[in-house]
């Protein structure tokens, strides 16, 4: 997993299945952040979530759980999860509702997951995490995160969710790192990675820090699989957009080409794999 969004759509679904214990949910959301907490955005999402109102006030991951619970309620069918992860990019917002609070703050975070009831149009709500950072950096130079918050926003109706295939979605993935890995390479040496000693082994190291986030065991392999890919392109993005030299217009614009709708590639690929490992939950 790449972001606490696909971490919470995951192992939520699969407890609400039955799939998984609440303290499966809960250690995996810890991996992201050693606290947790979960405040309602509105009343009518603190109602909708079981959440405390009118006090605003953080409460604890155990709360998260209950507004999963309250929110998804009992009537939930295999073929439309009650959890769903959405990831809105400028000029692509599927999944948001237009004029919301709730769309600024998904947008602004790049992610965001839709819980929805029985009745979808007066119980949606939509859930954004926002990290919180400590004042003193880690030994890497870099803001240590202290907290992960999470926000209750009520949402007016279900939004359009994205639907990708994943079979589809795994062949533009195979097709796009062909081509991204033969236009990097006619850029020449100094296209990926030019300012990194070691690309491949940044690479590595980039993946690594994302294994330790598991996804439960009832994920269909190919799902996994489009993930795994998905991780490595990623990777592979960062650290060839990661120069702190500068290229040639021409270099630019090739790169710049490949590598934007790469990066789309990905994330379509990422929201088809989650979106089956939450169907393979209600399944057998």
């Amino acid at each position: 997993m790449w972001c606490p969004s696909a971490t919470l759509s995951v192992w939520a679904s699969a407890w609400l299945a039955g799939k998984a214990a609440p303290d499966d949910v809960l250690d995996a959301l810890s991996l992201w952040a050693p606290a947790q907490s979960v405040t309602a955005y509105d009343a009518v999402a603190a109602g909708h979530a079981g959440l405390p109102w009118p006090d605003v006030n953080d409460v604890g991951a155990v709360w998260l759980l209950q507004t999963l619970r309250s929110a998804a309620g009992r009537a939930i069918h295999p073929a439309a999860p009650a959890v769903n992860l959405v990831l809105p990019v400028p000029g692509d917002v599927r999944g948001l509702v237009a004029g919301t609070h709730f769309e600024q703050d998904a947008l602004a975070a790049g992610e965001a997951v839709i819980v929805s009831g029985p009745d979808d149009a007066t119980t949606a709500v939509g859930v954004v995490p926002e990290f919180r950072y400590d004042d003193a950096d880690d030994d890497a130079g870099m803001p240590a995160v202290c907290a992960l918050s999470w926000t209750v926003y009520s949402l007016p109706a279900l939004p359009d969710l994205e639907h990708h295939e994943l079979a589809e979605t795994e062949y533009q993935l195979r097709a796009a790192v062909r081509s991204a890995t033969e236009a990097l390479t006619a850029i020449g040496p100094g296209a990926a990675g030019v300012d990194v000693d070691d690309p491949r082994g940044r690479v590595e190291q980039l993946l690594e820090t994302t294994r330790h986030h598991r996804v439960p065991d009832h994920a269909p392999s190919r799902a996994v699989r489009v993930l795994e890919t998905a991780a490595r392109v990623d990777a592979i993005i960062t650290v060839g957009t990661g120069s702190t030299r500068p290229w040639s217009s021409s270099q630019a614009q090739i790169a710049g080409d490949t590598l934007r709708p790469l990066a789309q590639v990905v994330r379509s690929a990422r929201i088809a794999a989650v979106s089956a490992i939450l169907r393979s939950a209600w399944l057998g």
